[in-house]
């Protein structure tokens, strides 16, 4: 009996979990939800007809803004059918194959998102460290070139851990911790052999949003000692400005990111709610902010 249930759980549905214990406040819990992705979609769609249409705008600072609203639209596309869902009472459980597929956009849209915010931190240091040879670094088909390393850095590395989900026995319960799908979520209900997702995801984790960390840095430590050493006040107020909007990107993706991976390594004892919260944090956070902090903060848009 227990060979036909792992044999067969690969079959299985996979209940997604919303608000446990507010059930009953769903459709009241669903508004600012929908309010939330309403202003994602509109923001992000702004920014980039904006860049689009606004002749001025047709430079490299603003072409790697309209990869980072993409990037953020196309998140907020990849999770918007399931949270309202279940919220609404749409949706209760995914399939496998729709959980993996989930999984696989979440994770390489956050490494995309990362890989675009290292872009910038380097075109914010470029226009900064070394301005004469700006419009010669970063011509238009290098930032094609870019753009198609970001592309290939993030959905073809994270592949190989998200093909192996196929390939295990799911025999624990089915029960994911939010209402959408992660890679952390699937291998805590395998009982196959899940060593080479852990390893290959951490080395994954290590290698590009650790690694973009550690760059950002270097690049504002380098832009911090060019601003120094411009003798104008007023100069040097400028140059810094420029940065503030990214500066704030970054918060706004890093922050959530590490309170998620607190909450799911020593969190266990915390109530399923704040595991729940700190998800949609983590998934809708940055993308509701980045349209909003570049508007502000950017006078040409």
């Amino acid at each position: 009996m227990s060979a036909m249930f792992v044999s067969n759980s690969n079959s299985s549905r996979y209940i997604l979990t919303g608000f446990i214990g507010l059930e009953g406040y769903y459709l009241w819990i669903s508004m600012p939800f929908s309010l939330i992705y309403t202003m994602v979609f509109l923001g992000n769609c702004m920014v980039l007809h904006v860049i689009r249409t606004e002749p001025s705008l047709h430079e490299p600072m603003f072409y790697f803004l309209a990869m980072l609203a993409l990037t953020d639209l196309s998140m907020g596309l990849s999770t918007v059918h399931t949270v309202l869902g279940v919220l609404w009472g749409f949706i209760q459980e995914v399939s496998l194959d729709s959980c993996i597929a989930q999984s696989y956009f979440i994770h390489g849209l956050s490494f995309m998102e990362s890989s675009v915010l290292l872009t910038m931190s380097f075109d914010r240091c470029i226009a900064i460290c070394n301005p004469l040879r700006y419009s010669s670094i970063l011509t238009h088909d290098n930032i094609r070139k870019i753009g198609i390393i970001i592309l290939c850095r993030s959905l073809l590395l994270i592949s190989p851990a998200i093909i192996r989900l196929k390939f295990l026995n799911y025999c624990r319960p089915h029960i994911l911790s939010h209402s959408f799908c992660l890679h952390q979520d699937l291998i805590r209900m395998a009982c196959s052999d899940i060593r080479f997702n852990s390893f290959y995801a951490l080395a994954l984790v290590i290698s590009t949003l650790l690694l973009d960390a550690v760059l950002i840095l270097i690049s504002y430590i380098l832009i911090l000692h060019a601003v120094l050493a411009i003798a104008s006040r007023e100069e040097r107020m400028k140059s810094l400005q420029t940065c503030v909007s990214h500066i704030c990107a970054v918060l706004v993706f890093y922050i959530p990111i590490i309170g998620l991976t607190m909450v799911h390594r020593f969190g266990k004892h915390l109530s399923p709610l704040v595991h729940v919260l700190m998800g949609n944090i983590y998934i809708l956070f940055p993308p509701l902010m980045n349209p909003i902090i570049y508007s502000i903060k950017t006078q040409q848009i």
